[in-house]
């Protein structure tokens, strides 16, 4: 999608006052034609031809006219800002597996429907970008370092098993330990790839490091976190049979995701996750980058200019 249209040949835009020009002529072509009509009289030919329909001739003259229009955008060379497939990044997956995940207010439950939806989202990045998982409850740890490996990572997802408590911010450091894990670009070898960090829970930090501290070193590396926070208000688990309340905190995570420059998400179901995910995988495979889209316009004039040809040669429409 282009965003902030801009110009390398902006003098070139001046040929768009004709555009103006030859609405008003045809307009004043069309006035002179009904004056005409209006104080003469209809001759025998005329009774017995078909009558033309005018919004039919006015659809051909008008593509016609944005045609032209078009076509002189394109000739003043437009840019702007488009979205690209990056070449490479590496994603850090990191997943709340502490025990408020076998809540069931998500089917079946929050950790199997994540999984679940975690590998799907492996498919939705770009081929090139390693992958790296990362685990946390009271602890966190780099359960697969980067790797473009998919069908690894889906292993180790479907591995994860619950533990108690939650470390938000831990599971944060040890995301940005297996960023810096991830392989040099070969052609710029000095230069650490883009990343970013896709963090879902669906708890309180507990125990550990802060998570605010953890997104602010985060956002000194350049590394945004996309936060989701997974669950409902009414989520539960059974403890010693009595129900314990899980609900989501949404407040920590929007502090995680907007101290590191990143975003946070919200999903209370498993379809609600894979749409998350897949406005993520958008987020980070793709680059905003300016662009010349001279084809871009040369292509709306070539719609154009046909679909007016077809109006006059379908319709036997006749200028006037």
């Amino acid at each position: 999608m282009v965003m902030d249209l801009a110009f390398m040949r902006p003098e070139r835009l001046w040929w768009l006052v004709l555009i103006p020009l030859l609405v008003g002529l045809y307009a004043f072509l069309l006035w002179r034609r009904r004056r005409r009509a209006s104080t003469r009289s209809i001759s025998k030919l005329e009774k017995v031809l078909p009558k033309q329909q005018a919004w039919k001739r006015h659809i051909a003259v008008g593509a016609a006219v944005l045609s032209l229009a078009a076509l002189n955008v394109a000739f003043a060379q437009p840019k702007g800002e488009v979205e690209v497939p990056r070449e490479r990044a590496t994603v850090v997956l990191t997943l709340d597996v502490s025990r408020s995940m076998v809540a069931e207010d998500v089917a079946p439950n929050r950790l199997a429907a994540a999984k679940s939806a975690a590998k799907d989202f492996l498919q939705l990045l770009p081929a090139g970008f390693n992958v790296a998982l990362v685990q946390f409850a009271a602890q966190a740890s780099v359960v697969v370092p980067p790797t473009t490996d998919r069908g690894v990572v889906a292993a180790a997802i479907d591995n994860l098993e619950v533990m108690p408590s939650t470390a938000i911010g831990e599971g944060i450091y040890s995301a940005l330990d297996a960023m810096a894990q991830a392989p040099p670009d070969p052609d710029h070898p000095d230069e650490p790839a883009p990343g970013a960090i896709v963090l879902l829970s669906d708890g309180y930090t507990n125990i550990g490091r802060p998570s605010a501290t953890a997104a602010r070193q985060a956002k000194e590396q350049r590394i945004p976190i996309y936060a989701i926070a997974y669950g409902t208000a009414n989520g539960y688990v059974v403890s010693n049979g009595r129900r314990e309340p899980v609900p989501v905190n949404h407040q920590e995570l929007e502090n995680v995701a907007r101290i590191s420059g990143g975003k946070k998400f919200a999903a209370g179901s498993s379809n609600e996750l894979k749409d998350v995910y897949s406005s993520i995988a958008k987020s980070v495979g793709y680059v905003k980058v300016d662009q010349e889209v001279t084809e871009q316009y040369a292509g709306y004039a070539l719609f154009f200019a046909i679909l007016a040809s077809l109006s006059l040669m379908s319709l036997a429409a006749r200028w006037p």
